[in-house]
């Protein structure tokens, strides 16, 4: 009971040394491939950690919302995309953002936003097109070239548009294990970006930047096939996801959810644990011979956590309640009322329901989402 004295209730840790480690690392990957580095900052959602990339550095960035565009550029972020299909009931707080922010970055994958944004803006702006490589959540199929001409066209006739590359996200690869399936992945899904980028040269627009976006791409290969911009975000912290696919190592992942033990089953195997859905999320990935994992069992000790257990996974969530299968030396080591870590299945997920971190020395690091 004397190990974190002040957690009460679920917290999410930060290991500030292994996070700085990984920003380093990814940064200068970046400059050795000769890419530019604008990482996701959805994940941290942090003035405070946005500051630790500028200390590598980075001078751009991605976000996932008008809201989180805001907020970085109120902490002297001038160099932003907003990767999200335009949402046209913001256009006002865009063309706002386009006057202040003086490299904004917007997606259009349609016609009609195309046209909505040109109208709204009085400030050039840069646009990227959306394009679905094979994922399919969002985007102008990389095959549909009556459409990719059409959208182009129409942002190169507009007066405030300027079309800059074509974007992806290769979101295929979160299903792999290990570097060659990843690496099959990507290169299927560089192909057919490609293919995008061909088309709209033969159509008069050339040179357009290539842009790509997944932590386990990012990560395990060395050798991006020549695109021009990265923006890997989950990196930042990793998470039991990006281990089981091998993207990272247990000693890279920066996060952990301390939960509060609040009964143990050794009949079971089991301790239930203060912390479920609304800390963790209900993400989840394969473990072992588990199909449904929601996180890695760790324990916790003065300088942070270790390995995750052998054959330890958090079998299921309710709103509060999480329970964890552990190995029975390491339930004996337990007690109500004790902390056992869970690295989180998705990490972006559990800070967006935590809202705050707490470093390993007890000091809180606030995101947007407290502002």
């Amino acid at each position: 009971m004397t190990l974190f004295p002040e957690i009460t209730r679920p917290t999410l840790l930060l290991d500030e040394g292994r996070c700085r480690e990984n920003i380093a690392r990814m940064a200068a990957k970046a400059r050795r491939l000769g890419v530019h580095f604008r990482p996701h900052f959805k994940t941290h959602q942090s003035a405070e950690i946005g500051g630790w990339f500028r200390d590598e550095g980075v001078r751009a960035c991605t976000v996932s919302s008008v809201m989180m565009a805001q907020y970085f550029a109120a902490h002297g972020w001038e160099d932003i995309t907003i990767a999200f299909p335009l949402n046209l009931r913001e256009l006002p707080a865009v063309a706002e953002l386009a006057r202040r922010v003086p490299r904004l970055h917007l997606l259009l994958e349609s016609v009609e936003s195309a046209a909505a944004l040109d109208t709204a803006l009085d400030a050039p702006t840069a646009v990227w097109l959306k394009i679905d490589c094979g994922y399919h959540r969002t985007g102008i199929g990389w095959d549909d070239a009556r459409l990719l001409e059409h959208t182009a066209a129409v942002v190169g006739s507009a007066r405030h548009l300027r079309l800059h590359g074509l974007l992806s996200h290769f979101g295929d690869t979160y299903h792999a294990r290990g570097a060659e399936e990843v690496s099959a992945l990507y290169h299927a899904s560089l192909a057919h970006l490609r293919q995008a980028q061909q088309t709209l040269a033969a159509h008069g627009f050339g040179a357009l930047a290539l842009s790509i976006g997944d932590t386990p791409s990012c990560a395990l290969l060395d050798d991006l096939g020549g695109v021009t911009e990265m923006r890997p975000g989950n990196f930042v912290f990793y998470d039991s996801t990006q281990l089981a696919i091998g993207a990272c190592t247990a000693a890279e992942v920066a996060v952990a959810m301390a939960c509060p033990v609040a009964a143990l089953h050794p009949q079971r195997g089991e301790a239930v644990l203060y912390g479920g859905a609304i800390h963790l999320s209900k993400d989840f990935h394969p473990a072992g011979d588990h199909p449904v994992s929601y996180g890695l069992p760790v324990l916790l000790g003065e300088h942070g956590w270790g390995e995750p257990l052998p054959g330890g996974w958090v079998r299921s969530l309710s709103q509060e309640h999480g329970v964890a299968v552990l190995p029975p030396v390491s339930l004996a080591q337990l007690h109500p009322g004790d902390l056992l870590g869970i690295l989180p299945a998705h990490s972006c997920l559990a800070l967006q329901a935590m809202r705050e971190l707490v470093t390993l020395d007890g000091r809180r690091i606030a995101t947007l989402l407290l502002e």
